[in-house]
């Protein structure tokens, strides 16, 4: 399938997704995950009509940043963890970091920002330990202990575990949702926390259903099967 008959594909899913949780399409954002797609990949859906991109590596995003400065419209999202080291050389780029997954670099991000930096915490609802990111239980306390100046916690971010059940997905996001409105309801400076970034290829579809406000979808967009998505 062409990318567009896969972003047409995309865009019905989310309608559908949409229409049966009683939301509005406008409030779900797709970003295009870029791992698997060059510039010229990035151009094409570009002139499709998208403009959130997210990238999962430091040096390959600087590059595809620096190869496509010329579209000074697109949002650059940073999905991936990020390494401290990194810190200086990605924040001047990213409009979004949906990985903010430790204290440590809490601490670099306040320390290199020069403007205020909006940030989603990455929260491990499935407790496995492959994945970063923190517990609920630290959640709520790193958020109120902090006292950030340049970081701005707009939601929260988790990725579900590898599954065929529907079930177990609609519980680990609903827990995501759950969270966020708690975390919501303290009115912490600094912590709006009114987004929630979650639902992949695989899972996108649930996860709207139960309040993702940004989906990171990349494969869907750029396979040449003809997939259910």
């Amino acid at each position: 399938m062409t990318k567009q008959a896969n972003l047409e594909k995309v865009t019905a899913q989310i309608k559908q997704s949409c229409e049966k949780s009683n939301r509005q399409q406008a409030d779900v954002t797709l970003v295009a995950v870029t791992k698997t797609i060059d510039v010229a990949g990035i151009t094409e859906l570009y002139d499709l009509g998208i403009r959130h991109f997210g990238e999962n590596r430091a040096d390959v995003f600087l590059d595809k940043t620096r190869e496509l400065a010329d579209k000074d419209d697109i949002c650059w999202h940073y999905i991936g963890s990020l390494q401290t080291r990194k810190v200086k050389d990605v924040l001047p780029e990213i409009d979004y970091l949906h990985s903010l997954d430790r204290s440590s670099l809490a601490k670099e991000i306040e320390k290199r920002a020069t403007k205020p930096i909006k940030c989603f915490l990455q929260v491990n609802i499935s407790g496995e330990e492959s994945k970063h990111g923190f517990s609920k239980e630290e959640a709520l306390s790193f958020l109120q202990e902090a006292d950030f100046n340049f970081i701005e916690i707009i939601g929260l971010m988790t990725m579900a575990p590898i599954t065929n059940s529907d079930k177990e997905l609609h519980h680990v996001f609903h827990e995501l949702k759950q969270l966020q409105q708690e975390i919501h309801a303290l009115q912490l400076k600094n912590v709006p926390c009114t987004e929630l970034s979650m639902g992949m290829t695989n899972d996108y579809g649930i996860a709207i259903t139960e309040g993702a406000t940004f989906i990171r979808v990349g494969r869907a967009l750029v396979s040449d099967d003809n997939m259910e998505v």
